[in-house]
């Protein structure tokens, strides 16, 4: 179908195209300097240590959870309003994925209380996602999770560039995992970013990326290096070069999208307010330190949501759901493991919830095309 309004569109000019004839013209297309100069480019952005390319978002939560140390028969807290990626990667890890609620319908984020409830003896880290690039409160969390030995792994999927108190999302935490999937703030078509502060959790993160192999094929390309041990059953994970030189050339327009998202998301809640039937998640952060990845609002009336949704896209504007709780997935109910209680708020927010179009260059024209359709439907 063609959106006159589409839920999300890509941000690419000249520098993309640039970055990947730059590559082609190299003869160098698997990973290489261009993923070095990447990583490094990404960490200093960040104020961090370490930052390791990988092949998706998943990847990065997968081996994130195998640096903390998370294995076979642990458990790990994660919310089930989210992609189902966040819960998946705790079962790659041999673990037990337990579903948290969400502080609120003011805050889809992680309840810290809740999370603080459901430790026990088993549990070895918690996974927060910070929804729609809100952050999650990680003052709380870092202390709860230092109090009770627990690692934690931030999924910053919808967080580029957004920070809690002036420090960047994806650095509160033992690990801070980034996807750079197509609808992202910043994308690479498919791919992620580790990120740490820890040498030894980095050193098993770039290790385990590739095979588990003590030197890299651009290692022995230039001639540091004959051969290689294999040191554990790795996988592959890597960041092409392709990848990482769309990723450079996004980095360094991330600053500028994410101040164009606050501007339109801003735009939209103002056009939006007074419409007694929806209500706006996150009016109380600020919207300075928010990466503004998605537009959420909750219509009043769990009945009310098909109708609006097919009625936009009658007139042309695409829109979306997150998320359908993870818990309430086939494969999660029949997964004797994974252990999922008291989730009020989980369960109402994913009945309510309608994510609306929100991109760096969305018009003034398609927001008010946007406001005026919900208006107009729910009037009747």
């Amino acid at each position: 179908m063609s959106w006159k309004i589409a839920l999300a569109e890509v941000s690419f000019g000249t520098e993309e195209y640039d970055a990947i004839k730059r590559v082609l013209d190299s003869g160098w297309v698997s990973m290489g300097p261009e993923t070095e100069a990447f990583e490094s480019e990404f960490a200093d952005y960040l104020g961090i240590g370490h930052a390791v390319a990988v092949s998706s978002g998943t990847t990065a939560l997968h081996l994130g959870l195998l640096a903390a140390g998370v294995g076979s028969g642990d458990e790990v807290i994660v919310p089930s309003l989210t992609f189902v990626a966040t819960a998946n990667a705790v079962l790659y890890a041999g673990a037990i994925p337990v579903f948290a609620d969400i502080t609120g319908v003011d805050d889809l984020n992680i309840s810290i209380d809740q999370i603080e409830r459901k430790i026990t003896p088993r549990t070895k880290a918690v996974i927060c996602v910070h929804y729609a690039g809100f952050s999650c409160a990680m003052d709380r969390l870092r202390s709860l999770a230092q109090s009770r030995g627990l690692a934690v792994v931030e999924d910053a999927a919808h967080a580029p560039g957004a920070s809690f108190r002036g420090k960047k999302l994806g650095t509160w935490g033992d690990v801070g995992c980034f996807s750079f999937f197509s609808n992202k703030n910043m994308t690479t078509a498919e791919g992620g970013m580790v990120v740490t502060d820890s040498l030894p959790i980095a050193r098993t993160i770039r290790m385990l990326r590739s095979h588990g192999m003590t030197t890299l094929t651009w290692d022995r390309h230039r001639g540091h290096s004959f051969s290689y041990d294999v040191v554990e059953p790795g996988f592959n994970y890597r960041m092409d070069e392709i990848r990482a030189a769309l990723g450079r050339a996004q980095l360094a327009k991330l600053e500028d999208n994410n101040a164009m998202r606050r501007i339109a998301t801003e735009g939209l809640r103002d056009r939006l307010a007074g419409v007694d039937q929806i209500s706006i998640p996150f009016q109380d952060q600020a919207l300075e330190e928010s990466s503004c990845h998605i537009f959420p609002i909750l219509i009043d009336k769990a009945g009310r949501r098909p109708g609006l949704m097919e009625h936009l896209k009658n007139q042309g504007i695409q829109t979306s759901i997150h998320y359908p709780p993870v818990h309430r997935f086939s494969t999660y109910q029949s997964n004797g493991p994974a252990r999922a209680d008291g989730l009020a708020f989980t369960e109402d927010v994913a009945s309510r919830e309608i994510t609306l179009p929100l991109f760096p260059r969305i018009l003034p024209e398609q927001l008010d095309a946007i406001s005026s359709e919900v208006r107009s439907f729910l009037e009747k």
